[in-house]
């Protein structure tokens, strides 16, 4: 499992490529909202969880997939981009994992995630 205590996220960029990487993972009534990457991990936004995963090893080939479902999911915030900071922040906190935080940079879909989210929790 992803440490996410000790290990910083770098910034995630949308990258639509990257769902693939988590295709055979998915449920037969889950479907993917949005998809991010930074140098080689990513995350994954399903309609059901978050799925983080690690890119691990010199070829890339063994990967840990760490599945954050939203219904363990007690708070979350969002700190949205603005006019000159074009970066955005994810802070959601899991009933038995604690606080994870995601930054994006670029173009995201937060209100969405953001939706979903609530969706579970409200």
């Amino acid at each position: 499992m992803i440490d996410f205590n000790n290990k910083g996220f770098f910034k995630l960029k949308q990258n639509s490529n990257f769902s693939e990487k988590v295709s055979d993972l998915l449920l037969s009534d889950e479907h993917i909202i949005d998809s991010y990457k930074s140098m080689r991990d990513g995350v994954v936004f399903t309609s059901k969880r978050i799925i983080a995963v690690n890119v691990q090893g010199l070829t890339g080939s063994k990967k840990d997939f760490t599945s954050l479902p939203y219904k363990n999911i007690v708070a979350y915030s969002i700190e949205t981009s603005g006019t000159f900071d074009l970066d955005s922040e994810l802070e959601i906190y899991f009933s038995a994992v604690g606080k994870v935080k995601f930054e994006f940079t670029g173009k995201s879909s937060m209100v969405e995630i953001s939706k979903i989210i609530s969706s579970y929790l409200l």
